[in-house]
């Protein structure tokens, strides 16, 4: 038997649901009762299992009582089992050796902003699934829909990155930010901040049916801040999901990805599967114009770190070389590069 803890079980049944894109209701019923347990020693959960007071517990249902029963019994759960086997197999059929190459993440979303899960839970994760480095890229504060960070949550927020890193010998946690791109292309940070980071991703959120000629300068102007190191998901297009369907944003894309090669901005392929970020065309225009990439999965929830088995996938059937794709290279490369222009 594997030394498998209750908390740690409905912990891993949330992954593999929301790795395979089940209801939110059903992983948060997860997500809730390894919450409503995670105060209690080993020795409690075993006793209140056993005399039935933890059915009474809220956040505990009949379903993950059973879960935590069987952890009790001291065998793996039959739900878990099974979820497992199920999540085996890659999410995607297509870019294995790619995949294997990639090192890391530049976006990345936790509960200070709109992610479902805590910084630290985050970077477990991460570490769980092969990451040898994660980058919490929370919003920036115009996005008040997703909780943007201030300046002043963004310092806060600096210490706990750098605590939750320090807990780890062989994974980095690195600090970010995913800052929107103002109408004029400013970026939603102060410039002070924005040195403090060690990835800054710069995305479009607002006004995306914007006029070809003004996106066209309001990206450029973005990509031109030497703060800038990924373009995040460019055309902001919804092709599938929950949020219905969107058009992509219209905008000079050879130009816009000329200025990226310039300025030495990395292209982001988005593995979300609503997105799929940018299209295949512009893919090749982008590599066409000599950009370096970014494979990321803008996670907001931890079974969302999978995603990056999708974005491998597309970026693979583009050719796009693996030494172009900055998310293969190790940390101290990465960093040398997102430093480089500040």
């Amino acid at each position: 038997m594997e030394d498998l803890g209750a908390v740690d079980a409905l912990k891993e049944i949330a992954f593999w649901l929301e790795r395979s894109r089940s209801s939110s209701y059903r992983v948060e019923a997860f997500r809730n009762a390894a919450a409503a347990i995670e105060h209690l020693s080993d020795d409690e959960i075993a006793t209140r299992t056993r005399n039935g007071a933890l059915k009474r517990l809220k956040g505990v249902g009949d379903r993950t009582f059973g879960v935590i029963r069987q952890v009790v019994d001291g065998v793996v759960p039959d739900y878990l089992a099974e979820l497992r086997d199920e999540g085996a197999s890659p999410l995607a059929s297509g870019g294995a050796d790619l995949r294997a190459r990639l090192r890391g993440d530049l976006h990345s979303h936790s509960d200070w902003s709109d992610g479902g899960s805590s910084i630290a839970e985050m970077a477990r994760v991460a570490r769980w699934r092969g990451r040898e480095y994660q980058v919490l890229t929370d919003h920036s504060p115009r996005l008040t829909i997703a909780h943007g960070l201030t300046a002043e949550r963004l310092a806060e927020q600096l210490d706990v990155v750098a605590e939750v890193d320090a807990e780890h010998d062989d994974f980095r946690l690195l600090s970010g930010i995913e800052v929107d791109i103002h109408d004029d292309g400013s970026l939603d940070q102060t410039d002070e901040m924005l040195d403090r980071l060690d990835v800054v991703v710069a995305s479009v959120h607002s006004k995306l049916r914007m006029d070809r000629t003004a996106m066209t300068r309001r990206m450029m102007t973005a990509v031109a801040d030497p703060h800038t190191n990924v373009l995040g998901h460019c055309t902001g297009r919804l092709v599938e999901g929950g949020r219905g369907k969107r058009p992509q944003s219209e905008f000079n894309a050879k130009a816009v990805f000329a200025a990226c090669a310039e300025f030495d901005v990395a292209v982001e392929i988005n593995s979300r599967p609503e997105r799929q970020d940018p299209p295949d065309p512009l893919i090749q225009l982008a590599l066409d114009a000599g950009c370096l990439f970014a494979i990321d999965t803008d996670a907001h929830a931890p079974g969302q770190l999978d995603f990056l088995d999708l974005g491998a996938e597309r970026a693979d059937a583009a050719g796009v070389p693996a030494d172009r794709i900055v998310t293969t290279w190790p940390v101290d490369r990465l960093l040398e590069w997102s430093h480089a222009k500040r």
